[in-house]
């Protein structure tokens, strides 16, 4: 079966593609509903002054507001209907991972599968409404202490502005779960991706300008291309490697027939958390430039301005902490996202275990030694992939619009889009062999 589906995924081309009428609908639902969330990015809250809010979001442009505004897709910096974007939902989904490890009903809850899961999505959904309205009153109450800001503020405005920024991310969570359900996958992804890449053009045409008028030399305008190309196939390879441990299964008999014993692999990622460690880790770096520029009506003690100056981008102490922050929420993450043990149980329960190992804690034990030694690469690898950006600013003051969080996003969701249109394709492809295999069943019977 492995073979044939390798066999049939070499020889996937063009023509295959052009035969897929269903997965074509499903591309063109997806960028229709891409552009649907693109718009709704420009439509701006009632009540704003667009000139106001775009002068106080400038001096606030470095903080936390600044990654969720690249997220976002500009909707914080227009103070859009989706300015909230999807993170309430990607929030929820993390803190509910993380509640599931820890009550033992949730977790029991996890287990019961497909039912259990419609249960703990329902769960996020209630919990994405809750950060939303709490986020989204925050923000209402926020523009209003701006100068100038809000043309009316008052109770009215505070209700308006909530109401409009829950249901733009109720809008599009269920926009994301329909291009999951009706496009090719991958909705929540996509519509982050989408975000991140919209402003792409702008920063390429930007970095261009700036060699134009001679404020970059063209040597290391190439040199950031070259530097970029190899980035990004570095992530390629390293999101996509595995180390993948051996399984074997005993022999079986039923009835009067012996079956050979059938051999498996159990693949572990490398970079098992992803990318949550990073967006963790700069989030919470962030956090204090975004309270001190919230602030500046208040004169700050020496000691707190040091500190401030001491996390700016470039700098050693921020280069220090936000490794050190990568590396510990890699290892958080993957321990909860990945258990041993239950592994190990699911092995035992199928009759399969691994070589020189006896099934059950043996089995638990090893797995998770070997999980620890590859998230150790997986986190020097997040580390190098976050920070040499920082070293490039910080050396040539060249601002990269793409970070390491946003690289790590655009390439890791690129991935799983081919890989989705891939399994629609050899999935059309079986049903066509399926197809013509009858036929010719039937000719044959004639």
């Amino acid at each position: 079966m492995a073979s044939a589906a390798e066999q049939l995924a070499s020889n996937l081309n063009f023509s295959a593609f052009a035969k897929a009428e269903d997965l074509k609908k499903r591309i063109w639902f997806t960028v229709g509903a891409l552009l649907v969330y693109r718009l709704g990015t420009y439509i701006p809250l009632p009540g704003i002054n667009p000139d106001a809010f775009a002068q106080a979001f400038s001096s606030q442009s470095k903080g936390v507001l600044g990654m969720f505004n690249m997220f976002a897709g500009g909707a914080v910096e227009r103070m859009a209907i989706f300015a909230l974007g999807i993170m309430p939902y990607i929030s929820a989904s993390i803190i509910m991972q993380l509640m599931t490890s820890v009550i033992p009903s949730l977790e029991a809850l996890k287990k019961e599968g497909e039912q259990g899961r419609k249960v703990i999505n329902q769960y996020t959904r209630y919990g994405t409404v809750l950060l939303a309205l709490v986020q989204a009153y925050g923000i209402a109450v926020g523009l209003e202490g701006g100068s100038g800001i809000v043309s009316d503020p008052g109770m009215f405005f505070r209700i308006s502005t909530v109401i409009t920024l829950v249901g733009g991310t109720m809008f599009l969570m269920w926009l994301g779960e329909q291009i999951t359900a009706r496009g090719i996958g991958n909705g929540i992804s996509l519509i982050i991706f989408a975000g991140i890449v919209a402003g792409l053009p702008q920063a390429i045409s930007g970095t261009l300008e700036l060699g134009r008028t001679g404020a970059l030399s063209t040597g290391l305008i190439l040199a950031i291309i070259v530097l970029a190309v190899v980035v990004i196939a570095l992530i390629v390879f390293f999101e996509r490697a595995q180390r993948r441990l051996l399984i074997q299964y005993p022999k079986r008999q039923v009835g009067n027939r012996m079956f050979q014993g059938d051999t498996s692999h159990l693949p572990l990622k490398l970079n098992t958390a992803g990318v949550i460690p990073p967006i963790f880790a700069s989030s919470l770096l962030l956090l204090p430039a975004t309270v001190a520029g919230f602030s500046q009506t208040t004169e700050m003690p020496a000691w707190a301005s040091t500190v401030l100056a001491a996390l700016g981008h470039g700098q050693p102490l921020y280069m220090a902490f936000y490794a050190a922050m990568i590396v510990f929420f890699a290892f958080f993450y993957t321990a909860i996202v990945f258990n041993p043990k239950d592994t190990a149980d699911q092995l035992k329960k199928h009759s399969g275990f691994i070589p020189g190992y006896r099934p059950g804690e043996r089995t638990a034990d090893y797995i998770d030694y070997v999980l620890t030694r590859i998230t150790v690469v997986g986190a020097i690898y997040l580390v190098l992939v976050c920070l040499l950006p920082e070293f490039l600013i910080s050396a040539t003051g060249v601002p990269f619009y793409l970070g390491g969080t946003s690289l790590l996003i655009v390439v890791s969701v690129t991935l799983d889009t081919v890989a989705q249109i891939q399994g629609h394709l050899i999935a059309h492809q079986y049903e066509g062999l399926i197809k013509k295999s009858k036929l010719r069943g039937g000719k044959k019977a004639r």
